[in-house]
């Protein structure tokens, strides 16, 4: 696996600290800039919004950059963001601090799956997606509880600052480590990416990846909540299930990067079937301790693992090009949104199991998705080996 398959996980990884270091910071930032800590909470609705809309924008903005250089500048407007955000004197400052950071998270996203998928053979696709992808379950795993902890002794606008650090780290890895490369779609002709979007199947597989996510985070959302109030854990024991849930993820990450390129869609369709059976045992039993925890780690091996799949699943319905790339990104990001927001709109009707369940007719929806592909891909070889014949172009050249 090349060196820099790894480098390009670091960057992922600084991105996503960023986009949880907010939640962890909420009574300090609210306290500091004058305003309540529902308004602190829309910095993260903002920085989401900013990712799904503003991503793919930035992404053509880059078009006609080769991917390293693209991959500097939004280092740079990154930083731009971070800085701005550990100085902000105001709550508007910081909105417009969450913005920027989010629209270049997003493109960046994009961007390093591109790379990634040139740098690595095809028959080893799936495993360097999941290697990349690992910094974004690193991310979500340690990006709350290290803010929080740099924000506790060093004060809020100290874990700003040390995203920043994090991110000249990372710029200076992608420098050393990254090749040279040419744009992803080989001839630099950007409307090849852009006709992609006029296949069905690749809208089909992008309503995937949103309702995998956002099976998932209509749970994960209000974990703590739900762990507290209704299993009855103390607050103190939550932290220590989040680790035991974050080390689920990268076992199954790790797991389904290893079967994303030859079984891609009995992979899609396995984990959401069983995340289907874990969210519903999670709200019929969530009462009760063990088998709450079982259901738990269960959402943590078959949820945000099905990434590496997902991304397979997207580049060879589209192409491996950096716009499908961003798209794809923004409809895992409206996933977060839609589990997230839909799940409070319920909570104050249904209550905490009632966001287990959404998690389940999510997942069914998602199920839903991918029967149509069944069998397709032995069927219907065309698309896959465009997709295969396009990889191979970009290495050959």
């Amino acid at each position: 696996m090349p060196r820099a398959i790894y480098v390009l996980a670091i960057g992922i990884f600084a991105m996503v600290t960023s986009e949880f270091a907010v939640g962890g910071l909420m009574p300090e930032m609210a306290g500091a800039l004058g305003v309540t800590i529902s308004q602190i909470g829309y910095l993260i609705t903002a920085f989401a919004v900013a990712m799904t809309a503003g991503g793919p924008l930035m992404t053509v903005a880059l078009a006609r950059i080769r991917p390293k250089p693209a991959l500097m500048l939004l280092f740079a407007v990154f930083l731009v963001g971070n800085v701005l955000a550990a100085v902000a004197p105001s709550y508007t400052v910081m909105v417009v601090a969450r913005v920027i950071t989010g629209i270049a998270s997003q493109a960046f996203f994009g961007i390093a799956i591109s790379v990634a998928v040139q740098l690595s053979r095809p028959e080893v696709r799936g495993r360097a997606l999941a290697i990349v992808l690992n910094g974004l379950t690193l991310g979500t795993l340690l990006g709350l509880p290290l803010s929080t902890l740099i924000g506790g002794h060093f004060g809020w606008r100290a874990a700003f600052w040390a995203v920043g650090a994090l991110t000249v780290i990372a710029a200076l890895a992608t420098m050393a480590g990254v090749p040279k490369l040419e744009r992803s779609n080989g001839n630099g002709n950007f409307r090849q990416e852009l006709a992609a979007f006029k296949n069905g199947r690749l809208w089909l597989a992008l309503s995937t990846s949103t309702l995998i996510i956002g099976a998932t985070f209509a749970a994960f959302s209000y974990i703590s909540p739900i762990l507290t109030e209704v299993t009855g854990f103390a607050s103190g024991a939550v932290p220590l299930l989040l680790v035991a849930y974050g080390a689920a993820t990268v076992v199954g990450n790790y797991v389904v990067g290893r079967l994303a390129d030859k079984h891609t869609i009995t992979v899609l369709l396995s984990g959401l079937t069983l995340n289907t059976i874990f969210l519903a045992a999670f709200a019929v039993f969530a009462h009760l301790r063990a088998p709450a925890v079982i259901a738990l780690m269960g959402i943590g091996l078959v949820g945000v693992t099905m990434n590496p799949a997902m991304t397979v699943r997207v580049q060879r319905v589209g192409n491996a090009g950096s716009l499908v790339n961003t798209v794809h990104a923004s409809c895992i990001t409206l996933g977060v949104i839609i589990g997230s927001s839909v799940g409070g709109v319920i909570i104050n009707s249904f209550g905490l199991r009632a966001t287990l369940w959404l998690g389940v007719g999510l997942a069914i929806l998602g199920i839903a998705s991918v029967l149509p592909d069944l069998g397709r891909t032995k069927a219907q070889p065309s698309t896959e080996s465009l997709a295969e014949e396009h990889v191979e172009a970009v290495l050959t050249s």
